[in-house]
């Protein structure tokens, strides 16, 4: 059972620097064969949608919408295959996706840039998927960065295990566009994500392949997994790279790698960057030791995360982000320290910054809640009611007591971007992780902010009872007897652009 954990889960972790193609050539027209079933996944198609449809019920419900493309694990199915299960869960199986770009590094060789595979189709124990050959040969015909290389798809276990989640997911028809990569690059991970950028929008779906920590113990592989995880939620690739490279001269005893498909992700990172309203959520964490068949010694970590598009009509830019951040944080110093409202340049500002809509601006104080005011509607611009919320939200919130000044440096500001409320006759409208809910009844109302659900695990059931008894103060069941309305929000926050210098 120890050689099996180790080979099952660890195996082509060190590549074959080979940087020439293989004297082997796969002949055109010819479909991949699975080479990954029977030891990362059953080879018996029952057997596969049994087990598939195990890891799925156990999974992560969706709590993400607008998804564009997903982080999963890419281990033996009995160890990482919850978590990939949890990732999967967040797409909307019914949408019609032209194509999925499926994209791994490679663990067999190394090569310059990436290999796309357009020989053939795709085949796996649940039947063959179909490959978008001509999009494959025009990304390689125009970019030097694409090629084909046989020996980076041949055997080439992590792009290959994720395509039975698509087969028993998916509802619509679709065709893959398989990437794998060879390089170790950062500046040819940049050029990779160029040329797939006029194809990473709504109408494609790209799935990252990557296993996090290697071998260190569980506690170790928790602690370095979450620090891994937090600076791809950044966005940023620079931190990516930063984290690593530190964990790397921590001396972990047994780690490996904190991230196996680190250009993987890096070239997702790269897309991330260039494509604003991109947020990228966590969704699920687990390691190998929390497998009944794997110890707590030498463990590997999995996480998927979901990249998300902003709410429609309320794509700000990265830039426009952070100026109504920045607006906010000096609102709140100058009337914390100084007792006066800054006043705005607003010349500069873009029309999206002015436009009249609700926001509600949120102060968390090391990860716990320190603030939250806003508007549903206005009739002021936005920056305007920006810089309101943020005085209210650090001074007139009941439930807390005024930020002092010796706060303002602990404080982590979130702003959100409503949509119009929308009133509905059933709970049932409500899909948990995009609805924001407003109740009222008589002169009772209350609200909890769409992350709100996410944030705290809660089903429906509980998010309409909390938002009911503590915010509306109509009791648990209240909600049964009042209004209900939903909304969007478009949420971001100084964490997730990065946006302060200290």
């Amino acid at each position: 059972m120890r050689y099996y954990f180790r080979s099952l889960l660890f195996m082509g972790l060190f590549l074959n620097f080979n940087q020439g193609c293989s004297s082997q050539e796969t002949p055109s027209g010819v479909d991949r064969q699975p080479a990954a079933a029977g030891r990362f996944y059953p080879a018996d198609a029952k057997e596969l949608k049994s087990t598939l449809a195990s890891l799925f019920a156990r999974a992560k419900p969706q709590a993400n919408q607008h998804v564009t493309g997903l982080v999963c694990p890419h281990a033996g199915y009995v160890f990482s295959g919850q978590v990939a299960a949890s990732g999967y869960n967040q797409v909307d199986p019914d949408m019609p996706f032209d194509n999925v770009f499926v994209i791994a590094s490679s663990h067999q060789v190394s090569f310059p840039g990436a290999s796309i595979y357009n020989q053939g189709d795709y085949l796996t124990p649940l039947g063959k998927v179909q490959v978008n050959i001509d999009l494959a040969n025009k990304l390689i015909k125009e970019n030097k960065v694409f090629t084909f290389n046989p020996d980076a798809d041949r055997t080439e276990h992590s792009l290959e295990v994720q395509v039975p989640f698509l087969q028993y997911h998916l509802k619509k028809d679709f065709k893959i566009v398989p990437i794998v990569i060879g390089t170790q690059s950062e500046e040819i991970c940049s050029k990779i994500a160029t040329a797939l950028k006029p194809w990473f929008n709504e109408r494609n779906l790209f799935v990252f392949s990557t296993d996090f920590s290697h071998y260190p113990s569980y506690s170790d592989a928790a602690a370095t997994d979450k620090a891994t995880c937090d600076a791809i939620v950044s966005g940023s690739p620079e931190e990516l790279v930063k984290v690593l490279d530190d964990y790397r001269k921590k001396k972990i005893p047994n780690l490996a790698t904190s991230l196996c498909g680190w250009t993987s992700v890096l070239v997702m990172l790269n897309l991330a960057a260039m494509s604003p309203g991109i947020k990228i959520v966590p969704v699920h964490y687990m390691n190998s030791g929390d497998s009944k068949y794997g110890d707590k010694n030498e463990v590997v970590g999995y996480w998927s995360l979901a990249l998300t598009s902003a709410v429609q009509g309320f794509d700000f830019t990265r830039e426009e982000k952070a100026v109504l951040l920045k607006i906010a944080r000096n609102t709140i110093e100058t009337y914390i320290r100084e007792r006066r409202i800054p006043e705005d340049n607003p010349t500069n500002y873009s029309d999206k910054l002015k436009i009249q809509a609700g926001a509600f601006v949120t102060l968390k104080e090391n990860g716990a809640l320190r603030g939250c005011i806003g508007r549903f509607s206005a009739d002021i611009p936005l920056y305007k009611l920006i810089r309101e919320m943020a005085v209210a939200s650090s001074t007139e919130d009941t439930r807390f007591e005024p930020v002092n000044a010796n706060e303002i440096g602990d404080l982590e500001i979130e702003i959100s971007v409503l949509s119009p409320l929308k009133k509905i006759s059933s709970p049932d409208e409500i899909i948990l992780g995009k609805h924001g809910i407003y109740i009222k009844q008589g002169y009772s109302s209350g609200t909890f902010l769409p992350q709100v659900a996410t944030e705290s695990g809660w089903t429906l059931d509980e998010f309409l009872g909390h938002c009911s008894r503590d915010k509306a103060g109509i009791g648990w069941n209240g909600w049964k007897i009042a209004e209900l309305y939903i909304y969007e929000a478009c949420v971001f926050s100084e964490k997730d652009l990065n946006a302060r210098k200290d």
